[in-house]
């Protein structure tokens, strides 16, 4: 039912009523009731009418005022967003490729380019440079009010990485997605993500076992390979900025980070202890 039709029902309703009364009334009740009796009935009939048929009209009309309003909102905040993605884009994301080329200049011209520390700062400008394309496509989308399902978002990776990839991963997650706070889903999820790219970048395997579990202690998450590893701890401090990440985020989230090599394979292992 259209908007002006809910008005113009409400409009005349209340009219169509006590004409109809009046007309059944001195057509054929008249006999029946008398005329005080009527004047009553008549400011009681509208009442109901009005109750029990304009009532549900006013609902209705109140809820698609109500979408009426979320939508307006909607459309205030997209604009909004687009209108931040556009800024970022134009001005921080154009300025991070230009660097990233000088960067890059600088690197050959200088001979820089087997330089650790060079890479480094190379790789950590890459990094920025994704996190914020990311937040740009991020914010030319509202965020989706169904109910976020963090577990089934972390098999979908999965299964992308491996068609993508062609590498064989195997998880079983045994955590329940209500013992992980927001943050701690995505801070978790970006430090399994970093290890299972630099497994496929460093590793030179094609399998990756993924393995979380719980208990009244708290929860543990390990992503292991059998991949080449590291031939001593110098190495291993120094094998890739990523792994530098991955400590950096358990160490700010208050989580145990280790990295070990054990009977052929690398483990990188994130816990936490209930507090």
């Amino acid at each position: 039912m259209k908007y002006n039709h809910i008005k113009w029902l409400i409009l005349i309703t209340p009219t169509v009523t006590i004409a109809l009364w009046e007309y059944i009334r001195h057509e054929f009740l008249l006999s029946h009731i008398s005329m005080e009796m009527g004047n009553y009935l008549s400011p009681l009939l509208v009442f109901i009418i009005t109750f029990v048929f304009l009532r549900h009209l006013f609902t209705i009309l109140e809820r698609m005022q109500e979408e009426l309003r979320i939508e307006k909102t909607k459309k205030a905040a997209l604009i909004e967003r687009e209108k931040l993605a556009r800024e970022l884009h134009d001005g921080i994301a154009q300025s991070l490729f230009l660097l990233s080329v000088k960067m890059n200049k600088f690197g050959k011209r200088n001979a820089l380019e087997e330089d650790l520390d060079f890479q480094k700062i190379k790789q950590t400008l890459q990094h920025v440079h994704e996190d914020t394309r990311q937040a740009i496509t991020n914010l030319r989308y509202l965020p989706n009010n169904e109910p976020f399902n963090w577990t089934e978002t972390l098999y979908q990776y999965i299964a992308e990485i491996k068609e993508h990839h062609l590498i064989d991963i195997h998880l079983q997650w045994n955590i329940q997605e209500n013992r992980l706070s927001p943050k701690e889903k995505v801070e978790l999820f970006a430090c399994i993500k970093e290890s299972v790219i630099n497994v496929i970048k460093h590793a030179k395997t094609e399998q990756i076992w993924i393995q979380a579990n719980e208990d009244q202690n708290g929860w543990s998450c390990e992503i292991k390979d059998q991949g080449i590893g590291f031939t001593d701890e110098t190495s291993q401090s120094n094998k890739g900025y990523g792994l530098q990440i991955i400590q950096n985020r358990a160490l700010d989230m208050g989580w145990e980070f280790s990295i070990k090599r054990m009977e052929n394979e690398t483990i990188i292992a994130l816990k936490k202890e209930r507090t």
